[in-house]
């Protein structure tokens, strides 16, 4: 998939838990942590907004896109 998710990077960033940010989004931990692996199909800007908001970093801090190589 060419959409990365950087997630963990910005978790890392801010010396938060996965658990710290779930109770911080308002975010259930499964699903905090489907996005973090990158196996999440779709997140609300709602979603994004708040974890931007908590992480204080913006949309592009989290996500990136990598263009597919041809032949794949």
């Amino acid at each position: 998939m060419p959409i990365i998710v950087n997630l963990d990077v910005m978790m890392a960033k801010r010396k938060m838990s996965l658990n710290e940010l779930s109770e911080k989004v308002n975010i259930t931990l499964a699903n905090l942590s489907i996005l973090k692996t990158g196996k999440a199909k779709a997140i609300r800007f709602s979603t994004l907004e708040a974890i931007c908001e908590v992480l204080e970093c913006q949309p592009a801090d989290i996500l990136e896109y990598e263009k597919l190589k041809k032949g794949k």
